[in-house]
């Protein structure tokens, strides 16, 4: 949630509307509408703080613009209220994300009391209705930019610019009341040509701050007259962009030309580089992670990060659990359109980009193929922006690191068991790997199989077979043409489990078992960076296992799942999702078996270890 302006005035109308609304009987939910800069946001902040005592059953926001909103709406119930949001039906099948989300509205934690949620900035009504909280206990209020809604008027606040008399009593609150009173006439147009919205005062009150007494504000309006007179420097992309532009956000636009000009040229860089970003919260260490790959001086930018804090160029964010996270911040939708157009015209703007995406490619890098809660934590609030890379900017990216940008959102998803959202970029993976390589490229099985394993969790096996097939050939090449190494020798036998895989799951054993052997035995001589068997050998013994046990095999089973489980505790530590998956297998066997003194204990602790790390809903359960 944003901390709030301490100048919020000329909305009591409003604010009082909304509360009365909102307090009505069968109140299901409030749209505050309004162009951009025209405070939707900050209304919604200012009611959420002011009547937080109304809602005992806590308060949500949700940042609607972001195209992964129904998975904020699942994460904030595992993270936040730690729920553990099922994944599948008694039958194993995936739920769907909307059945998720609608299941996480029904758990809310506290489980009493009226609760508000809040989904800022919606872009899209269609799917509104699918993931909106249903029934009494939840208070609903959407700020959007869309004028025109199917609501009827009891369910909508049209949020207008300020009156005049608020205008002025906004610019006495960030000038002081000595300087408006001295040129009260001068501050009356000022406030007309800025037309009377709420950001271009903030950033005129914020630029004259920063000048001395004797800087009138009839200096300031004819800075901003000359500004507007000067077409013959905006370029095209800033004419496009004006034509867009109401009255009222032009005298915003002038106003942030006139803080841009003023500033000092690495403070601009940063500004031009934040402009990459997703439009959502971002780590001030992501911004030092991607000037630092830049070689600029780091206390220059930290010097930049108060001076477009200060000219409200960047906002202050609080965490959503109501926590301070000092170097969290968010960029008003409106002024990163403008800090858009300074980029596009940099003569630096290659360098931001490779600079940009190879900051939350190294993020992506890092994401394990099963993420415990801890990881999702972690990355959380870099995936948006790892998605505007793979959305915008996959130009900037080199072809080693290609396939990176999709392999980590896929994975953040996936391992979550949000499969319809890891789908997309699984197969947009496949698409640009296919454009950027040849078919027989190994980066290509590389994806071809990620995309497999998506389509195979939700049991879309006619799906994945071709996939895994087609990887598996590419791999096989690759092998025989080159020399086998630690490398060809992992990605071959990844194929040749994943395709072991689909066969076990079918009940085609006859088939698996030859796949997992040779997995097994190309994996057998590989060690990790410590000297140690590697995980992947682990994995394939427990696999070729399964086949044994699903055929009642069980004296050939047993000593696979010893091996395996002794293996993923030296290497993987004893609090791994592989680990709990190793005990969980050889706890079936004893059970088969009637060995249930042995089996009882083992279950106990894999059921420990995965709600420790994983939750005890989640689909990698083993």
């Amino acid at each position: 949630m944003f901390q709030g302006s301490a100048n919020f005035v000329g909305r009591q109308n409003e604010l009082s509307l909304l509360r009365e609304k909102l307090q009505q009987p069968n109140a299901v939910a409030i749209f505050v509408s309004g162009m951009g800069g025209v405070g939707k946001t900050e209304l919604a902040t200012q009611y959420a703080r002011q009547y937080e005592a109304d809602y005992p059953g806590g308060i949500c926001w949700l940042d609607a613009r972001t195209s992964n909103f129904a998975a904020e709406i699942v994460q904030f119930a595992q993270l936040h209220m730690n729920l553990a949001v099922p994944q599948k039906n008694s039958l194993g099948e995936p739920w769907s994300l909307t059945k998720q989300v609608n299941w996480c509205w029904q758990q809310w934690q506290p489980s009493e009391g009226l609760a508000l949620v809040v989904f800022d900035g919606i872009t899209d009504l269609a799917n509104y209705q699918q993931l909106r909280p249903k029934g009494n206990r939840f208070h609903v209020l959407m700020t959007t930019r869309l004028l025109t809604l199917n609501s009827d008027e009891k369910s909508l606040i049209f949020l207008n610019v300020l009156s005049p008399e608020e205008a002025l009593q906004l610019l006495r609150g960030l000038v002081g009341e000595r300087r408006v009173q001295k040129e009260e006439e001068t501050a009356k147009l000022l406030c007309e040509w800025l037309g009377y919205l709420p950001l271009g005062l903030e950033l005129v009150g914020r630029y004259l701050a920063k000048k001395p007494p004797h800087w009138t504000l009839a200096k300031m309006l004819e800075r901003l007259k000359q500004q507007r007179l000067q077409d013959e420097a905006i370029n095209r992309h800033q004419q496009q962009l004006q034509q867009t532009l109401s009255t009222a956000q032009l005298g915003v636009l002038d106003a942030f030309e006139l803080s841009w000009r003023e500033l000092a040229s690495t403070t601009q860089g940063v500004g031009e580089l934040l402009s990459l970003f997703a439009p959502d919260i971002f780590a001030w260490e992501r911004v030092e992670s991607a000037t630092g790959r830049l070689n600029w001086d780091a206390s220059e930018v930290e010097t930049a990060v108060e001076q477009l804090y200060e000219r409200h160029l960047i906002q202050w964010v609080e965490n959503k659990t109501g926590d301070r996270r000092d170097d969290y911040y968010k960029i008003h939708p409106l002024i990163r359109e403008f800090l858009k157009l300074k980029q596009a015209a940099s003569e630096q703007a290659d360098e931001l980009k490779r600079a940009f995406a190879e900051t939350f490619i190294a993020i992506a890098q890092e994401i394990p193929y099963s993420p415990t809660r801890r990881d999702i934590e972690s990355v959380k609030d870099a995936i948006p922006h790892l998605a505007e890379v793979a959305q915008n900017l996959t130009d900037a990216v080199s072809d080693e690191n290609l396939i990176w940008v999709f392999t980590g959102l896929g994975r953040f998803y996936s391992g979550q068991g949000l499969y319809e959202l890891a789908q997309p970029w699984g197969e947009q993976c496949v698409s640009v790997v296919r454009r950027s390589f040849e078919k027989k490229h190994p980066y290509y099985a590389t994806s071809l199989n990620n995309l497999g394993n998506i389509y195979y969790f939700q049991k879309c096996y006619k799906k994945a077979e071709p996939l895994y097939k087609e990887a598996l050939a590419i791999r096989a090449r690759v092998l025989r043409e080159k020399h086998p190494d630690y490398a060809t020798s992992l990605d071959y036998a990844t194929s040749l489990n994943n395709l072991g895989n689909i066969y076990t799951s079918q009940g085609r054993y006859q088939e698996a078992e030859p796949l997992y052997k040779y997995a097994v035995e190309l994996t057998e001589d590989i060690r990790d960076i410590r000297g140690e068997k590697h995980p992947d050998y682990a994995t394939y013994l427990n696999n070729l296992g399964k086949v044994y046990y699903f055929q009642k095999c069980y004296p050939e089973a047993e000593p696979l799942y010893q091996k395996a489980l002794a293996i993923t505790a030296k290497v993987l530590g004893e609090e791994h999702p592989d680990y709990a998956t190793s005990l969980k297998n050889l706890a079936d066997l004893y059970t088969s078996q009637g060995r249930y003194p042995e089996a009882e204990p083992l279950y106990q602790k894999a059921l420990a270890i995965t709600a420790k790390v994983l939750g005890e809903e989640h689909p990698f359960q083993g």
